[in-house]
């Protein structure tokens, strides 16, 4: 699947650059791995604000404008937005938020996402969350929900599968060279998961 074109920079440089907030994390995972549940109770817990790029996103494609329903048509397919549609959606909700700490749900999702970031935030996550989920526990999760979303349905879960492994794994990879990733097996349930996900944000409000 090829990925579409980047930005020029003049559009992925529209806003300037803020200060880093005081503590940006990325959650990364494949559809129906738990992310949503488990960034609930970080929420809950150590006070971060919770963004998630794909309810951004539908929110943005049910907006009606040309770009939304340009979203809207590539969720269909199970392809990935261009990269500054993402980050100039999240950038705009965390300046709206009044947080300082964030958990970015869904994202980046590519290289190209996590480029674009870096160029129009200035600056980096200060780790990911990284929930590993073997593909038959997601599947079984996805088709068990009740939440009206168009997208779940066998056909387009395969290819966000797909688009997950082939896209979003080679950003965590990324980051696991530079030592920032997180990982957290989520298999289990959800509260045994979480008692995992809980020792690494301890540790890093005992170092910030």
């Amino acid at each position: 699947m090829a990925e579409a074109p980047a930005a020029p920079p003049v559009a992925a440089s529209s806003k300037s650059p803020a200060a880093k907030p005081e503590a940006v994390v990325f959650v990364l995972g494949g559809p129906g791995a738990g992310k949503g549940t488990q960034c609930a109770n970080i929420v809950r817990d150590f006070g971060f604000a919770h963004l998630s790029a794909g309810d951004l996103l539908r929110a943005h494609m049910k907006s009606g404008s040309k770009d939304g329903n340009m979203v809207a048509e590539m969720i269909k397919q199970g392809q990935i937005v261009p990269s500054e549609v993402t980050v100039n959606l999240l950038l705009d909700a965390m300046r709206a938020s009044g947080k300082g700490k964030f958990l970015i749900d869904g994202f980046p999702r590519n290289k190209e996402n996590r480029d674009a970031w870096e160029v129009t935030a200035g600056y980096d996550c200060d780790f990911v969350l990284f929930f590993d989920c073997p593909e038959d526990v997601m599947t079984t999760r996805l088709l068990g929900r009740n939440e009206g979303r168009t997208d779940d349905n066998i056909e387009t879960i395969k290819k966000r599968f797909k688009t997950f492994q082939d896209s979003s794994m080679p950003v965590v990879e990324h980051y696991e060279n530079k030592g920032k990733v997180r990982s957290v097996a989520a298999v289990a349930a959800p509260e045994e998961v979480y008692a995992d996900v809980k020792t690494h944000f301890a540790a890093f409000e005992t170092t910030h």
